[in-house]
């Protein structure tokens, strides 16, 4: 499949080409924050990537960072909305999304861009990155199905300690726990993983698909299950003065750095 021109989106850079459909999040002067624009666009990008002809969707980011998470005036008016809908929609197009889904984590990720990383099918990450869900710290608890994938992946001791008690993992410690497929030294990142990228989408594609179909149908009704759970209670935290209030603080402490 050669390069091609793609539809023009506010917050991502979407390119196909070698096979791959590549969604490059794009708010780097934000360090990559999802605001609703860029939930919106990647669910469109997800959904145009189900049905193209591409073998693999890739998800990374510009920048220094991968994501620095959810931006945290998305929710400010329609929460039950915000929450309860448009989010759970967000995280069920990881869920059933059809084909190989490949993280490459270029740098720092934060919240939501790591919990959803337990929905990927590789993730691969520069030495660099790190990964940390500070949802105790804002009031908040998790959600993109990790109180189901992370205790899954890494145990329930090392995934309480990252959404519980704010623990951050560098990027080999991720890797040791099961989060990470695999570290690369940051000055060869890029070459080494789209190096294999590229040889992995040479695969049959529609053998790939229904592989990871029949893997993701194990445990698919007990994700959207988990996520419609997550986000009910999300909404209760969000309603709640202790959220308020430990949000209001973080806006409070990053205006004085």
């Amino acid at each position: 499949m050669a390069a091609s021109a793609e539809r023009t989106y506010k917050t991502l850079l979407v390119t196909r080409e070698d096979n791959i459909t590549k969604i490059t999040l794009n708010r780097p002067a934000k360090k990559n924050a999802i605001n609703v624009t860029m939930y919106r666009e990647i669910m469109q990008a997800l959904e145009e990537a189900a049905k193209d002809d591409s073998v693999l969707t890739v998800i990374t980011g510009s920048g220094d960072y991968y994501c620095s998470g959810n931006d945290l005036n998305n929710f400010e008016e329609n929460l039950e909305e915000q929450l309860c809908t448009n989010f759970r929609n967000f995280v069920n197009h990881f869920v059933d999304f059809p084909k190989p889904l490949v993280a490459v984590v270029n740098g720092p990720a934060v919240g939501v861009s790591v919990t959803l990383l337990g929905l990927f099918d590789i993730v691969y990450a520069t030495e660099r990155a790190v990964f940390l869900t500070p949802f105790s710290l804002l009031g908040q608890t998790p959600e993109g199905c990790a109180t189901y994938t992370f205790p899954k992946i890494m145990g329930p001791s090392k995934a309480n300690e990252m959404l519980l008690f704010n623990k951050q993992l560098t990027a080999d410690e991720a890797c040791a726990q099961g989060l990470v497929t695999e570290v690369f030294a940051d000055s060869t990142f890029q070459g080494e993983v789209w190096t294999r990228l590229k040889e992995y989408a040479k695969l049959p594609r529609n053998s790939l698909a229904r592989s990871k179909q029949l893997i993701r149908s194990v445990e698919k009704d007990i994700l959207h299950a988990v996520n419609s759970r997550e986000c009910h209670q999300l909404l209760e935290s969000y309603i709640s003065n202790e959220c308020k209030n430990a949000i209001a603080s973080f806006f409070k402490k990053k205006s004085k750095l």
